[in-house]
């Protein structure tokens, strides 16, 4: 169905997208709505045939059945024998879920309700720190163990009520150091968020700010909390088990929010807000399993990705929230889809036949209009584009701010769609009063080639609910792009080596090893680290 696709892209790619609209209708056949959200893709090369084999290619791939196979705790995780039901942790209404004929949601349940009695105690004040109520909380964790929370943490600040929240991840010491300065130990909670109590960076974190909140009082592990299944190792630490909060292995760490990882948001936001946000991922999932296919927003927003990368051979694509509260979210999607679907072999062990996961990067607007857009726009190169505005900010008294936002967004992608022809600029330049050689060389720097494709995703306001239904979209995004691509979004084999050889060079720096085994780059490169330090 792909070469379908890519002979039919073949067949018209000489056509500009605005000559589409000339269609009646365009914007609302190719368009979608759940919820709150509008998904418009008429603003991309996909006409009524390539919208028909989109929708045939993901039947053949068999969505629906996967879809229905990982609601269902089927082993979808195939390389590592594993269910893939992060969509229990937003299961509100308790159904059943079943895992090798067990009902998981009573733990699931059990545990959101202990977040939630732990959450009030510390917004409450009912549990203090060894100085008095808890002013901060620091959350120790990386990759999905620390973008999903410090990124909704942000994005939901004006619900904020809770103490500040702050967020470690990268094992550089200053991240660290930043983080605490200024902070008193003896009123800061301490998260330590690695499901096997492992993680090297997250330990090595979690080790300093144990030394950090020792210096100051008697019992710095009381005001520590985990988020971990290894009960063994926490207890190690120090860390009392009604603070321990674990998750299964059925959850992966960059769709882990949801449940215990979401605990600095809890605290920040307050349970009821959280609940908000895991029922905006549960509509999402019920919209993804029982809309149909021309209706589905998840599946629509994989196919314009399937389109735009494996068809058309755009190589990233970039995501642009009108929304500077979603300044994490560009990273946040990075990681979700960069490690999900940036794999080499389909299920099977065969080689793939397609390039896999585009690369994603984005900054918010408008900060972006004056740093990259410049190339998006007269680049030589194509970046589809995916935006997202809200008609509602929460700065009421600065309503024309947010006119002027929402306005920005939606010229820029009716800037890249029409572009600006080199008649149009010659016009310009002849009103400047330029004529002959220069007037054309004027002009062609003018010039912007538009047809470019853009999609645009629109919401009332950035309420809990709406950024659950949001990231719940994206997670259905790259599932339905992995069954197509025949690959396993839910496995992480590429973050393996790196740490692996990362062991082996720690010694070798510090002079306890030769090195001998190491490349001639790598031993120069020690070398003259170890001179320079």
């Amino acid at each position: 169905m792909l070469d379908k696709l890519k002979a039919h892209r073949a067949k018209t790619e000489g056509r500009t997208i605005a000559s589409l609209f000339e269609t009646p209708d365009r914007a609302h056949r190719f368009s979608v709505e759940t919820g709150d959200l509008l998904f418009d893709y008429s603003k991309t090369s996909i006409d009524t045939e390539a919208q028909w084999l989109l929708r045939q290619l993901a039947e053949t791939a068999g969505v629906a059945r996967r879809r229905d196979e990982m609601f269902a705790g089927k082993a979808i995780n195939e390389t590592e024998g594993r269910a893939v039901l992060h969509t229990a942790l937003r299961n509100m209404d308790g159904d059943a879920v079943e895992v090798d004929g067990k009902d998981v949601m009573p733990g699931v349940l059990e545990t959101l309700s202990r977040m939630s009695d732990f959450a009030e105690e510390v917004r409450e004040g009912r549990f203090e720190g060894q100085g008095g109520r808890i002013t901060d909380v620091v959350n120790i964790g990386i990759g999905g163990s620390d973008l999903g929370p410090a990124m909704a943490t942000l994005a939901l600040a004006p619900y904020h009520d809770g103490p500040r929240c702050h967020f470690v991840s990268n094992v550089d010491g200053a991240d660290i150091a930043t983080a605490l300065q200024g902070l008193d130990p003896q009123t800061t909670l301490v998260i330590v968020a690695s499901k096997t109590f492992t993680t090297a960076e997250t330990m090595t974190n979690a080790e300093t700010a144990r030394d950090w909140m020792g210096e100051v009082v008697s019992d710095p592990a009381f005001q520590f909390a985990a988020l971990s299944s290894a009960k063994d190792k926490t207890a190690e630490f120090g860390i009392d088990p009604s603070r321990v909060f674990g998750f299964e292995d059925w959850v992966g760490g960059r769709y882990s929010m949801w449940g215990p990882i979401g605990l600095s948001l809890m605290i920040a936001i307050g349970p009821d807000a959280f609940r908000a946000f895991l029922r905006g991922g549960q509509a999402m999932d019920l919209h993804f399993r029982s809309a149909e296919m021309k209706e589905n927003m998840p599946v629509l927003l994989a196919l314009v990705g399937i389109w735009n990368h494996q068809v058309c051979g755009y190589p990233t694509r970039a995501v642009l929230p009108y929304e500077q509260r979603l300044a994490r979210l560009p990273a946040y999607l990075q990681q979700l889809e960069m490690e999900s679907n940036g794999k080499r072999v389909r299920m099977d062990g065969s080689a793939l036949d397609e390039v896999s996961g585009p690369v994603v990067w984005g900054e918010p607007g408008t900060n972006g209009q004056h740093a990259f857009y410049q190339l998006i726009h007269q680049g030589t190169g194509v970046v589809p584009c995916e935006f997202m505005v809200g008609a509602r900010g929460f700065e009421d008294e600065l309503e024309h701010q947010h006119t002027l936002l929402v306005a920005n967004c939606l010229a820029q992608a009716e800037a890249l769609m029409r572009g600006r022809s080199m008649d149009e600029a010659r016009e310009i330049m002849r009103g400047k009063g330029l004529e002959g050689d220069e007037l054309e060389r004027q002009a062609a720097h003018r010039v912007f080639p538009g047809n470019r494709p853009s999609t645009m995703l629109v919401y009332p306001q950035l309420t809990p609910e709406i950024l659950g239904q949001i990231v719940a979209l994206y997670e259905h995004r790259v599932f339905v792009e992995g069954v197509i691509l025949g690959i396993n979004s839910f496995d992480q084999w590429g973050v393996e080596l790196g740490k692996e050889l990362a062991k082996s060079l720690e010694p070798v720096l510090t002079g306890q090893d030769a090195g001998t085994d190491k490349d001639e780059s790598t031993r120069m490169l020690v070398a003259r680290l170890r001179a320079l330090k």
